[in-house]
Order: structure tokens, then C-alpha cells, then sequence
């Protein structure tokens, strides 16, 4: 019988990704509040630069591109070498892209499968060997509740996490077996830059929705990360989506078609 490993997050040693903004910068905020000591890494250096300088001695940086593998491995060597040892990889960096699937292009589609899928799997492959020595390891990935019921207009980001969120499934039975943890944050509206930096298209306007903030979708997730907890939805709405899904997608579906009509017209 499984029990869930509690987590003290004080000391834990961690990568943390997509800290540049958003929930990848309220979690490394939150965790280094908490005495954890990460390397947390984006694509815009200054903001990181600041972002460190909030915490001296606890956060330390590595600016560059996620998707290219031998960054990853960068990372995981400055992590291990600064501090030790690793306990935690938090993969929070995202993209996506908005529009109809006819009108998009293969290069879009792989894309976001490089950064919403690939980079944090092949993170968390290379991290394996100094989480299997950390304490309490764990590995956090941010997907979303589209990985669980798609939504039109979004294909491209909608694969990317639903390949993710099954990934997860099929690998948390492998690594707890050797005390790792793997917890999926599936978020819903979520305060962040997602939709200033969409690779194509912009913001339907019957997407749009009240977001959590960002600071209450890290809480959230640090407290399911302490517990020991496999999947975490922040926020009611995220909540109420997935049960909507759960129970009456075919309700869901007929509603979201009728909002599909209401235009994508700019």
C-alpha cells in the first residue's frame, strides 16, 4: 500500500524552470521564503537577476533556452555542483499558441511539443541520478486542465499537455518505487504572461476568465508538495472544469461549440 512521503522544504535543493514570470517566479519566491535553495532558470536574464537578488545565498541563475539539450545538462551539473546534491525539479516554463489547426503550421506544433512536453521530461531524465540521492526527491510539472479536456482553438497546447499529464501517469509508478515523487499541477486560469507570449495567434475572447493569482497557484502547490499529494488543481474554477469534464463532457463540448462561433474574428 502506498503512503504519501511529507515533505519539509527547508534545505530542499532544486532547479526550478519558467522563472523569469508568472508561477515559475511565485514558486521560486515561496520556496526560497521556506529556506530552499534553487538554481531557477528563463530566457530573460534580467528578471532572474532580480529575482535572485531578492534572496541572496539561496538563489542562484542560469539564463538560456530550455529546449536545447545541452542547457539541460548545464543545468543539472551547476545545480548538483552549487549545492550539492538535488532534491526537487520544478519544470514551470510553458508556451502555447491559439488559433485553428488548419491555419497553423508543423513548425508551431513542434514547438510547443519541444517546450511544453520535451524539455521538462528530458529535465527530469537527466536530474534522475542525483534526485535518486536527494532527500525526499520529487519532480513538479505544470500541466493544465486542457491536458484533460481539450479545448478548440488550442490543439497544439492541448497535446503538449495531455502527453504530459500522461507521462506522468505511466512514470510516477516507476519512480516511486525508488522514492521519487512526481506531482502534476494541473492549473486552470492562472495570472501569468502566457498570453503575451503566445508562439501564434492571440487571446479568443471567449477564453478569457477570471485567473487565480499566481502567488495562490504556488501556495497551492508547495502545500500538495509537502504532503506528499500526486496531482494538485488550484483553484476552484480549475476544479469545476475537470468534474464538468468528468461527469458531462458532452455538456461541456456543446457549450464551448457555441462559444467557438461567437467569433475568433480578429
Amino acid at each position: 500500500m502506498f503512503c504519501r512521503v511529507s515533505r519539509n522544504l527547508t534545505g530542499l535543493r532544486g532547479i526550478l524552470t519558467g522563472a523569469s514570470s508568472g508561477v515559475g517566479r511565485a514558486l521560486a519566491r515561496a520556496l526560497a521564503t521556506r529556506g530552499a535553495r534553487l538554481l531557477v532558470t528563463g530566457r530573460r536574464e534580467q528578471r532572474l537577476t532580480d529575482l535572485v537578488a531578492e534572496f541572496p545565498g539561496q538563489l542562484s541563475m542560469a539564463a538560456g533556452d530550455l529546449t536545447q539539450a545541452v542547457f539541460r545538462q548545464q543545468l543539472v551539473a551547476q545545480a548538483t555542483a552549487t549545492y550539492g546534491g538535488l532534491d526537487l525539479v520544478l519544470a514551470a516554463a510553458g508556451s502555447g499558441a491559439v488559433g485553428p489547426f488548419a491555419e497553423s503550421t508543423p513548425v508551431t506544433l513542434r514547438e510547443i511539443f519541444e517546450i511544453d512536453f520535451f524539455a521538462p521530461v528530458e529535465l527530469v531524465r537527466l536530474a534522475l541520478p542525483a534526485l535518486r540521492e536527494g532527500r525526499t526527491p520529487a519532480a513538479v510539472f505544470v500541466g493544465s486542465i486542457l491536458g484533460e479536456h481539450a479545448l478548440p482553438l488550442h490543439a497544439e497546447y492541448c497535446a503538449a499537455k495531455a502527453a504530459l499529464h500522461g507521462f506522468v501517469q505511466a512514470v510516477r509508478p516507476e519512480l516511486r518505487a525508488e522514492g521519487i515523487g512526481l506531482l502534476l499541477a494541473m492549473l486552470g486560469p492562472t495570472e501569468s504572461e502566457f498570453w503575451d507570449n503566445l508562439l501564434a495567434g492571440e487571446r479568443a475572447s471567449w477564453s478569457q476568465g477570471q485567473p487565480l493569482s499566481a502567488e495562490a497557484t504556488a501556495a497551492a502547490i508547495l502545500r500538495a508538495l509537502e504532503q506528499g499529494r500526486s496531482v494538485v488543481q488550484p483553484g476552484w474554477r480549475a476544479r469545476s472544469f475537470t468534474t464538468l469534464a468528468r461527469l458531462w463532457p458532452g455538456l461541456l463540448d456543446r457549450a464551448i461549440t457555441r462559444k467557438v462561433r461567437e467569433p475568433h474574428r480578429s
